[in-house]
């Protein structure tokens, strides 16, 4: 176990920011926490919206200057516990990914305790730090430990979606002691590295991440006419479609989800993160993870390969990989029980669905 941290960095409710000076004055109106959902709702295909209120999870927003740049984060339920659960999201995406899977733990009692979602430098509120060379995977694992550290906790349980399991990953092997256990959410690994090195001749590797990645790169070359073309194909409702091959039902996902999508896509940062990757030495680093790893990925998950499965497992041996029916890149927004379920966040307590809903069976 680590030695605890010393907290010298700045931590401030975003709350805080914007208030004028002290001065007599009511107490914020901060609102209730939502009932949750019925459990057998919870069953069901994309059961739950996005939502952007921490408070509405019993968490707090705050921006931490690190050494790695400023980090905007959602943190609370704070039990007696040094042992955080980090949540780390992809790229094109922020901490509202994981708040399905928050509605599905609060739906059927398994509240999620000590918990830490940042949105990772460049994505969601957190700025692009102006120094680039601290958005390599070694420098975002370092990142995360130090804002682990700064809120009080010496260890830690990682789960990462897409990218944020490749960050996942990079944070067991380099803080094995403090890594308690690693959860993958459709992580991306070995075939989106080829197919970032090689983008020509591996691009049938992985075609949908290829294509995906050439389109950023575009987009990224396009400057503001980029922006301009992401934002019309939003306002014209066309990126439901073109988003549709991450998920199993396409046209089953809430509004908010794409609407999220959409807002995240960046393309300068989703080709830096995508070049950092394949720049990063998996095999040799990932070997020196020494502490429990599951990994779950949907059967139809268009960024995650069969081989990916197999050369994980021969890397890191303790790895458990599952499949999760019905889902595609999205777990945790498609599945949220079941991937509570699978990485062992909570005991698999029978819920009885009473009616029929998309995707269940």
């Amino acid at each position: 176990m680590s030695r605890p941290a010393i907290r010298n960095h700045a931590v401030s409710p975003l709350c805080a920011l914007d208030s004028p000076k002290p001065g007599p004055r009511p107490g914020p109106h901060v609102p209730a926490r939502p009932k949750p959902a019925p459990p057998a709702t919870a069953l069901g295909y994309s059961p739950f919206p996005l939502d952007s209120d921490a408070r509405h999870f019993g968490l707090t927003t705050s921006s931490m200057r690190l050494r790695g740049g400023t980090v905007t984060v959602r943190h609370g339920r704070r039990s007696a516990s040094t042992t955080a659960t980090i949540l780390l999201h992809g790229a094109a995406g922020s901490w509202t990914t994981w708040t399905p899977l928050l509605q599905a733990a609060d739906a059927t009692a398994r509240d999620l305790t000590d918990l830490i979602i940042p949105d990772l430098p460049g994505w969601g509120d957190s700025p692009l730090p102006a120094d680039r060379s601290t958005l390599g995977l070694e420098s975002m694992a370092e990142l995360v430990a130090d804002l682990a550290r700064s809120l009080g906790y010496e260890r830690w349980n990682v789960v990462g979606h897409s990218m944020g399991g490749f960050i996942a990953l990079a944070l067991a092997a380099s803080e094995t002691r403090a890594t308690a256990s690693v959860g993958l959410v459709s992580a991306t690994s070995f075939s989106v590295q080829d197919s970032v090195r090689h983008p020509v001749r591996r691009f049938f590797a992985l075609p949908a991440f290829s294509a995906l990645f050439q389109t950023m790169r575009m987009l990224q070359l396009a400057g503001p006419l980029g922006r301009d073309l992401v934002r019309a194909v939003t306002r014209f409702g066309l990126l439901r479609f073109l988003v549709a091959p991450l998920f199993r039902y396409g046209q089953a996902v809430d509004a908010s989800v794409v609407a999220a999508l959409g807002a995240e896509m960046r393309p300068a940062g989703f080709v830096l993160a995508a070049t950092r990757a394949g720049a990063y030495d998996a095999s040799a680093s990932w070997a020196q993870i020494s502490c429990p790893v599951r990994s779950v990925h949907g059967d139809r998950d268009v960024f995650v390969t069969a081989q990916d499965d197999r050369k994980l497992r021969s890397v890191v041996p303790q790895c458990v990989i599952s499949t999760i029916a019905s889902a595609g890149h999205f777990g945790q927004i498609e599945r949220p029980l079941e991937v509570l379920l699978r990485l062992e966040f909570a005991a698999p307590l029978p819920i009885v669905s009473t009616s029929s809903q998309l995707g269940t069976s």
